[in-house]
């Protein structure tokens, strides 16, 4: 029998994410790829459905590439239900070294292999074992290690608002890359960023611990970020960040590159942000659920033009 093929159009858009992310991608490449999306809807359908299916699983297919070039290409070729199952081998072998956790992190890693998980778009609330109330926002994944011994969520990806029951016996815990938040009867907002995790307390307090060991209260009301390294306190009252429970992106200074990102898990298609804009601030509240409308209320307050070409492509630079 032969072997099924990607039609054209779907070949054309793995070229273009392993030239993009195999290495140091120069201002001519990347006009040439912003041409080739541009020149037909069917380019934009085909590179956000590889966005899609793929996500950050690229981290792992990287590391592939580097120690066996071509390969990465040939993984992303094959059929969808073949490429799963072989992430799902690179990852358990241990081929890449640490392939596994870099899978793990991924979305398509959170599709095969955690126990809780929410799609584009979607927000999900999950009763746990103990009683404990644990909400996902959209593109969220964790596994719950529940024993005798001990209470345990691994955040994958993405961000999760928890209400602990009380259990003075297996004080619950959430790890994520960079350290473990341990809390007591407590409710708080965690949330897995690119280099760091963010951490607010909405209800009583949480003791951070980075994986060197650095420990820090963090009291209600409170936020930091665990960096690699420390971890460090935020300005003000970060709770207006639960605000995805009800379906609103809350804004007090974040950067335009922060909010599409927060905007991204509910948005079709492929958003890229022209670097000369990333850095404006923004304010505002902004609906979740209708990431069109949060885009045109941003070009109406920000000295940018949001340009979508189809349903799968997003160009935002400056007027």
């Amino acid at each position: 029998m032969s072997k099924a093929r990607l039609d054209p159009v779907s070949e054309q858009a793995i070229d273009w994410m392993v030239r993009l992310r195999a290495g140091k991608t120069d201002a001519r490449m990347q006009e040439r790829f912003n041409a080739w999306l541009a020149l037909d809807p069917a380019h934009a359908q085909a590179w956000a459905r590889l966005q899609e299916r793929l996500g950050g699983s690229w981290n792992t297919l990287r590391t592939l590439e580097k120690r066996l070039p071509g390969e990465a290409r040939q993984v992303l070729l094959q059929p969808h239900g073949s490429r799963r199952d072989t992430l799902r081998a690179i990852g358990g072998l241990g081929l890449l070294g640490g392939g596994l956790w870099l899978a793990a992190r991924s979305p398509l890693g959170d599709n095969l292999l955690a126990d809780l998980h929410t799609a584009r778009g979607q927000r999900q609330t999950f009763t746990l074992a103990d009683g404990s109330r644990l909400s996902l926002n959209a593109q969220s994944a964790v596994d719950v290690q529940f024993d005798p011994h001990q209470r345990l969520i691994i955040l994958r990806h993405g961000e999760l608002v928890i209400q602990v029951a009380a259990d003075a016996q297996r004080p619950l815990r959430v790890r994520t890359a960079q350290g473990s938040i341990q809390a007591l009867g407590t409710r708080f907002l965690v949330s897995q960023e690119p280099q760091a995790t963010r951490l607010v307390v909405l209800e009583h307090s949480v003791q951070a611990t980075l994986r060197n060991g650095v420990q820090r209260t963090v009291l209600e009301g409170q936020a930091v970020m665990l960096q690699a390294d420390r971890i460090e306190p935020l300005a003000g009252n970060q709770g207006f960040r639960a605000d995805w429970l009800a379906g609103h992106l809350s804004v007090l200074d974040d950067s335009l590159e922060q909010v599409v990102n927060a905007l991204r898990p509910y948005s079709r298609g492929f958003v890229r942000v022209d670097p000369q804009v990333r850095d404006l601030r923004v304010q505002g509240v902004f609906p979740l659920n209708e990431p069109h409308r949060a885009f045109g209320a941003l070009a109406e307050t920000l000295p940018i033009r949001v340009d979508h070409y189809s349903p799968w492509l997003t160009l935002i630079r400056a007027k």
